[in-house]
């Protein structure tokens, strides 16, 4: 297995960038603030699998949730995509720290946590601490709880949390 760092994304609000863990910045047709995190929404240029990405940042929740578009041929048996992050903001900046647990969910039928391998290589490699190995697992669990407590509807849990996504295909 390829141990590597934590991976950091930035979501620049004025300048309209978002630039990937390999410092690729990329144009964002769409930012959205709210009270509770931040909506992006790009397309995906030389990406084969997916043309367009749809994700909302939720800090409270340690949580980013994304909507991929699959090409077609590529996609597959998921309708949104959950990686387990820190959330920090600078200003119009805000930076996601991908804390390698993901979490891939299938409305009404389940959720799948992924990627545990990573964490714990990176925790033993001593590329990410105890505590921040233990809070992923902890959101990881709680994520998971949550979800299946409202028969694995997104918008349901987050409903109850005041959290209302909008989305531009869903």
């Amino acid at each position: 297995m390829d141990v590597h760092p934590p991976k950091l994304e930035i979501f620049d609000v004025t300048a309209g960038t978002n630039t990937d863990p390999k410092g690729v910045e990329r144009d964002v047709e769409e930012f959205r603030v709210e009270a509770f995190g931040l909506y992006m929404a790009r397309p995906t240029p030389g990406r084969a699998q997916f043309r367009y990405l749809e994700s909302w940042l939720l800090p409270d929740l340690c949580l980013r949730v994304t909507d991929f578009w699959f090409n077609p041929g590529h996609g597959r048996d998921q309708d949104f995509y959950l990686d387990v992050v820190h959330v920090e903001q600078d200003g119009a900046r805000w930076l996601a720290t991908d804390l390698y647990l993901d979490l891939v969910l299938t409305e009404g039928r389940g959720v799948r946590v992924v990627d545990t391998d990573e964490l714990l290589a990176a925790t033993g490699a001593g590329l990410l601490s105890a505590d921040a190995a233990c809070r992923a697992l902890e959101t990881a669990y709680a994520t998971v709880d949550a979800l299946a407590s409202h028969k694995y509807d997104l918008g349901a849990w987050l409903a109850g949390e005041g959290i209302k996504l909008h989305w531009r295909r869903h």
